[in-house]
């Protein structure tokens, strides 16, 4: 059983190292990893010991209830032995970064773990609803007006499709209330999310431009450290082959980084769904090497030094029953949900996998799957 004995004490808590740190996230592996199958815990590119099952917090009502759930599955999740929570400004109108900062800093004061143990991602591109949303499209062009328009953060023209921007001012204003949200003084995963929508309404070649001044304004976010890396978070960018519509080239997109920033560029992760149905990833030759041939997009993350955030590997529920029999065989036992999540956690280059958790009951029975052989290690109240 995995030593609980408080990390700090609550007084000093609040006072640790602003964001996850090698030393940090190491401590906390340590703590946990002779409970785990020993590649639990995996290294990122940038030194962070990060659990491979992470806190996905996109699903849900934006009300209170759902906020309890998601803080009772956070510190459950948590407590026994996860380190690494996914988000977005926009997910639940900022409601779900909010409580990740409230169960972090219930968890810090308790003394149960410190803010450098914890790796925390987050995205901005789309505009974020406040608390709840509106009762009328007029109602949302007003918030939109008065929130980023009258500021001076976004001009009419930046947006895309009424509510999508990925200006540098856009971004670092979204980073800030974002760190205001999680209670925090950095960001240790900071994604552009889904850039592949601009192309709805400008060419690759402007996207490509776009791209390079916000890498150029997140660079500068790593510089005053508030970030520690940045990426891409995509849904079909990275999925649909190279040369059609909304295609997204990894290559491309660390090579507009390398421009910025040389070779010690922080354009180290990007996120994308992986799962038993949506398999582009391993199944599809969709970017061009720098030879110019097709490969695997998880082929082009390990060649590029790129680690990978696997989103929706449960396809939101739909892949946790009624799996094939031939799917059940592969993967051994226990639960389809289990096995689901076994399927992504062997692909090379993925760091974790950000699984929807909102019930305890789930963090339980997708914990236990992972849990070592012969290990009968309590699941701990949180």
């Amino acid at each position: 059983m995995p030593n609980r004995t408080k990390t700090t004490d609550p007084a000093s808590a609040a006072h640790v190292t602003t964001r996850a740190s090698a030393a940090g996230t190491t401590r906390f592996a340590s703590r946990w990893q002779p409970t785990f199958v020993d590649d639990f815990f995996r290294t990122s590119q940038i030194g962070l010991k990060v659990s491979s099952l992470a806190v996905g917090t996109y699903l849900g009502d934006s009300d209170g209830d759902t906020d309890s759930l998601y803080v009772s599955a956070i510190r459950a999740a948590v407590t026994n032995g996860v380190n690494a929570i996914d988000t977005a400004i926009n997910y639940r109108c900022q409601r779900s970064e909010r409580v990740i900062g409230r169960a972090l800093q219930e968890l810090i004061g308790e003394g149960v773990v410190r803010r450098d143990e914890v790796v925390i991602g987050t995205k901005a591109g789309y505009i974020p609803l406040d608390g709840s949303p509106p009762a009328s499209r007029e109602q949302y062009e007003l918030y939109v007006r008065r929130e980023y328009l009258d500021r001076g953060v976004l001009r009419a023209t930046d947006l895309v499709g009424g509510g999508h921007a990925i200006t540098p001012a856009f971004l670092v204003d979204q980073l800030h209330r974002s760190m205001t949200n999680l209670g925090v003084q950095s960001v240790d995963y900071f994604y552009i999310h889904n850039p592949e929508q601009q192309l709805v309404a400008i060419p690759p070649s402007e996207l490509s431009s776009r791209l390079r001044l916000a890498f150029e304004a997140l660079e500068s976010c790593v510089s005053r450290g508030e970030i520690s890396a940045y990426g891409c978070a995509t849904w079909h960018g990275l999925r649909l082959p190279a040369g059609s519509h909304g295609h997204l080239s990894l290559y491309e997109l660390a090579g507009i980084a390398t421009e910025v920033a040389g070779n010690d560029h922080h354009f180290r992760i990007v996120q994308l769904p992986i799962n038993l149905t949506m398999s582009e990833a391993v199944r599809v030759s969709t970017p061009r090497d720098l030879k110019g041939r097709l490969v695997h997009v998880i082929d082009a993350a390990s060649d590029l030094g790129i680690d990978l955030v696997v989103s929706a590997p449960l396809l939101q529920g739909q892949l946790t029953q009624n799996l094939p029999k031939e799917i059940r065989e592969l993967f051994g036992g226990g639960s389809d949900a289990q096995r689901a999540l076994a399927f992504v956690r062997t692909l090379p280059a993925v760091l974790t996998a950000a699984v929807g958790m909102k019930q305890v009951a789930h963090v339980r029975q997708n914990l236990d799957g992972l849990r070592a052989r012969g290990t009968d290690s309590p699941y701990l109240d949180s």
